[in-house]
């Protein structure tokens, strides 16, 4: 009963019975320009750059210098601010006047 009846049961796009979208020309062109760029992209991820002697402790210095720029960031944001004796004494100059 279901082959012989019209149309597709229920929503047209979803389901176990869908109505399936036609395939173009397009949709072709950009599934095998897709295909290229996976293809070219496993090409150069199976060549290394830099052989395993060079790998090993190659970003050694980078990370050093890194770490360092954050603990002395985190130093700095922790260390108070400089306070001056005219600060600390600036109370003192209350009743100063030019005069004297």
């Amino acid at each position: 009963m279901a082959l012989l009846r019209k149309g597709v049961p229920g929503k047209q796009w979803i389901g176990k019975y869908r109505r399936f979208r036609p395939v173009t020309w397009q949709m072709k062109r950009n599934m095998v320009a897709q295909l290229e760029r996976e293809a070219e992209n496993e090409y150069w991820i199976s060549r290394p750059y830099m052989t395993r002697e060079q790998e090993f402790g190659h970003a050694a210095e980078r990370r050093a210098q890194r770490w360092n720029t954050i603990r002395d960031n985190a130093f700095r944001r922790n260390f108070p601010e400089h306070k001056y004796i005219t600060d600390h004494l600036g109370h003192l100059n209350t009743t100063k006047t030019w005069s004297s």
